[in-house]
């Protein structure tokens, strides 16, 4: 198993903590977008964090989308997630550059600037649940423990990083979340805020060669750490031309009429995986026939 999320509970059951190594997927999606390394790194975090708050519900056919609006030169990102942890995502502006940050990183909070964070969950209910909170920094990780605290009033710690080779594809990826039940002792989260003095940043923990397991050792192993669950997490689109399809639907009969009146097939891309879907006139004029409006 290359990428994967551990889950499982610690201190008696005061304290659930999930854990990520999202290499792979991270880099798969590099490729797919041909993103910079700043919107590597920004995707990179948000899919991470997405992935295991997909690996949270509790139905297989829950599914969680997370969508920034921001100000910054990115422009924007959504990442959805099942509740497998196959996810999914995409920015609006895969071509961003900026100058490092003064610590030398790459400046994901210059790149989304002012924004608005939404959580979307969709968990069978007759309307999705949708939770929005500020962005705090635009570092992606602080904006996911803010949400957390503000709209679901669960104090959360969230770590999520990206570690760029040379050559811009991806080194290392991964994170953690770690949340207060409701009855959690003061003794308790004492602890974990003195644990968490020791770790420095995720992408330093996992240069190292450090596993998801050992992370949460660091995090977790003095507050009697019991690991429950082991689980897959992948890059995964469902996307088919019967799905892209409707998205034909949607721009309404005179745009599909006038498509039809030019006489040329039409190529559609899925946002989230780039793949190419092509709709010949034929199709098209069958299209037209099942829209309503």
């Amino acid at each position: 198993m290359s990428d994967y999320i551990i889950r499982g509970m610690a201190a008696d059951k005061q304290v659930r903590f999930f854990a990520a190594n999202t290499k792979d997927l991270v880099e798969k999606a590099r490729r797919i977008h041909n993103t910079s390394p700043i919107a590597t790194a920004a995707l990179g975090r948000l899919m991470t964090g997405t992935a295991m708050m997909g690996s949270m519900c509790k139905n297989d056919s829950d599914v969680i989308t997370l969508q920034i609006q921001c100000s910054g030169p990115i422009g924007g990102l959504t990442v959805t997630a099942d509740s497998k942890a196959n996810v999914k995502g995409y920015v609006n502006n895969p071509d961003v550059m900026l100058p490092p940050s003064k610590e030398g990183k790459l400046d994901v909070g210059k790149a989304l600037d002012l924004g608005v964070l939404t959580v979307i969950k969709d968990i069978g209910l007759k309307e999705p649940y949708s939770g929005q909170t500020h962005l705090v920094s635009g570092e992606i990780a602080e904006d996911l423990t803010y949400y957390f605290a503000a709209s679901e009033q669960i104090p959360t710690s969230v770590a999520l990083g990206v570690l760029m080779n040379k050559d811009n594809t991806v080194r290392q990826a991964g994170g953690f979340i770690i949340q207060m039940m409701p009855f959690a002792k003061e003794e308790t989260i004492s602890q974990i805020e003195e644990n968490l003095k020791n770790i420095t940043s995720v992408t330093d923990h996992l240069k190292k060669g450090e596993t998801p397991e050992q992370i949460l050792e660091i995090l977790l192993g003095n507050l009697g750490l019991e690991i429950t669950d082991t689980m897959p997490t992948r890059f995964y689109c469902n996307c088919s031309k019967e799905r892209v399809e409707k998205a034909v639907i949607s721009v309404g009969k005179k745009e599909i009429q006038d498509m039809i009146d030019e006489g040329k097939d039409i190529e559609v891309k899925c946002h989230f995986c780039n793949t190419a879907y092509k709709y010949t006139v034929d199709e098209l004029k069958d299209i037209l026939k099942r829209c309503k409006r």
